[in-house]
């Protein structure tokens, strides 16, 4: 390990610069960050994408004309159990107590596009638990709607999930 790798990890866990990498320690081993010290706060995330999909499979979402059944109601169950169950997935990820999640779907001409909302009261942030309730929100209206977007060779040339990304974070003392 490089003398700045060292270095690095040593600055994080005596808390000197959190812009550095907090899941490694002094020896560059993977750790999970105790944030036991940390006190607790209110904080929101937001995160934000899209799946492309073609205007007829729109319109067959729109109509509720999807086979396995409504889209987006079931991309709203899996983008909360996602959420709720982020720490699973994700290692090193803290399991925090989620206060509340709100998703909600534009549908366009060609696209669906999923906010996630995850609220927290807690010493870490809820970030990962935000794209990861965008992920597999979307993951679900694709499964849901893959036969729609097959083409005569079984491929999905029209179909992607793009522009996954936090939009929004906050972070609060208690009371305020």
């Amino acid at each position: 390990m490089s003398d700045e790798r060292a270095e690095r990890g040593r600055a994080t866990d005596e808390g000197a610069d959190t812009d550095e990498l907090t899941h490694t320690d002094a020896s560059g081993e993977v750790r999970m960050v105790d944030v036991g010290d940390k006190p607790d706060t209110s904080r929101r995330a937001v995160a934000r994408g899209e799946i492309r999909l073609t205007p007829s499979t729109i319109a067959a979402v729109e109509a509720d004309e999807v086979g396995k059944g409504d889209v987006l109601a079931t991309a709203r169950v899996g983008a909360v159990q996602a959420v709720k169950h982020t720490w699973e997935t994700i290692p090193m990820c803290h399991q925090i107590p989620i206060t509340n999640v709100d998703t909600d779907f534009v549908v366009g001409d060609d696209r669906i596009e999923l906010t996630v909302a995850v609220e927290t009261t807690g010493k870490t942030g809820c970030e990962m638990e935000a794209l990861e309730g965008v992920t597999t929100g979307l993951n679900v209206v694709w499964d849901m709607v893959k036969a729609a977007e097959k083409d005569e060779d079984g491929q999905y040339p029209d179909t992607g999930i793009t522009d996954v990304g936090v939009v929004a974070k906050e972070k609060r003392a208690l009371g305020e």
